[in-house]
């Protein structure tokens, strides 16, 4: 599964112990993100949803900072 620069650094932000947990956190941050920020963690969600556990636990997430 291929994640944006964008999509990998919000599962950064929120990544836990599992593929399912990390969903569960960006779930209960949406309520307070704005529109693109939503639109993004919708994004991100599906891509999660689809992939499966073991695909996640194999997966690196890197956060990167814009100005690198």
């Amino acid at each position: 599964m291929h994640f944006t620069v964008e999509e990998e650094n919000l599962i950064c932000m929120y990544h836990n112990a599992d593929r399912r947990r990390t969903i569960g956190k960006i779930t209960a941050a949406m309520p307070g993100m704005d529109g693109d920020m939503w639109t993004l963690a919708q994004q991100t969600l599906s891509k999660l949803k689809r992939m499966t556990d073991s695909d996640y636990d194999s997966q690196k997430f890197y956060f990167t900072d814009e100005n690198e």
